[in-house]
């Protein structure tokens, strides 16, 4: 049988070790770049954010909302609504079922002279919560956009957390807005 030695000496081997270390872990992180934290005062909830992106005050609407200062029609919105507080997000139905029913009833309602798609719907599993995580194609009549949004239910209140642009801006912000509708998460 024969072994083979390493030429380096072994706490050179280490030192070496430990660099590609590093750079493995700065490499991780570089996905993450280019987004900001946003934590809710009271310490319910956070998620990331674009750099670039402003908040916005909304009287009225959704809780939160920021949208980028150069394509302004990029949105991030965050509704709270409140449920049963007996309820969780299965007893709302599935993944399917609760992504038609914001399409019928918030996204395009009836009259709205908007049309929605449900394109894509998944449950995810994430710190011990369900994760309903929802894909649409929204038609407008001047213009078609795309929206990506996730839910969840927490003590009586149903999340939903949603990032919309141009439908010419997709391709080029779909990986950017899974990553950040994916990002929203329960703190308490």
């Amino acid at each position: 049988m024969t072994t083979t030695r390493s030429l380096l000496p072994r706490p050179l081997m280490r030192g070496l070790l430990a660099v590609l270390l590093a750079v493995s872990l700065v490499g991780c992180s570089a996905a993450a770049a280019g987004l900001n934290s946003f934590q809710s005062p009271d310490g319910r909830y956070a998620f990331l954010y674009p750099t670039g992106w402003t908040r916005v005050q909304v009287s009225g609407g959704p809780q939160v909302v920021f949208h980028d200062l150069i394509n302004s029609d990029e949105t991030l919105s965050l509704v709270v609504s409140e449920v049963n507080p007996d309820n969780d997000l299965s007893n709302l139905g599935s993944a399917v079922a609760v992504g038609e029913s914001l399409r019928r009833n918030v996204i395009a309602p009836e009259g709205s002279g908007r049309a929605a798609e449900l394109v894509q719907a998944e449950e995810r599993q994430e710190g011990g919560r369900t994760f309903y995580d929802l894909e649409y194609a929204v038609h407008l009549q001047d213009r078609d956009r795309h929206e990506l949004a996730t839910v969840v239910v927490d003590r009586g209140r149903l999340y939903t957390f949603a990032a919309s642009t141009n439908e010419t801006r997709w391709n080029k912000v779909n990986d950017l807005f899974h990553q950040v509708v994916t990002s929203f998460t329960l703190l308490v």
